[in-house]
């Protein structure tokens, strides 16, 4: 539940950037958070099957 929570956190980072105006943190911390939900997914598939 780490890896999700850090992928809320980042999501909530760049909304939070974005509104400032500061694109380029917006846009990072939202590429992490999709890599972040990415990997939650995979590991979360990979648990159900084993």
């Amino acid at each position: 539940m780490a890896i999700l929570e850090l992928a809320v956190g980042f999501f909530v980072l760049a909304v939070a950037a974005g509104l400032v105006g500061a694109r380029g943190v917006a846009g990072m911390s939202m590429t992490i958070a999709k890599w972040l939900v990415l990997a939650f997914l995979v590991l979360a598939v990979v648990s159900l099957l084993l």
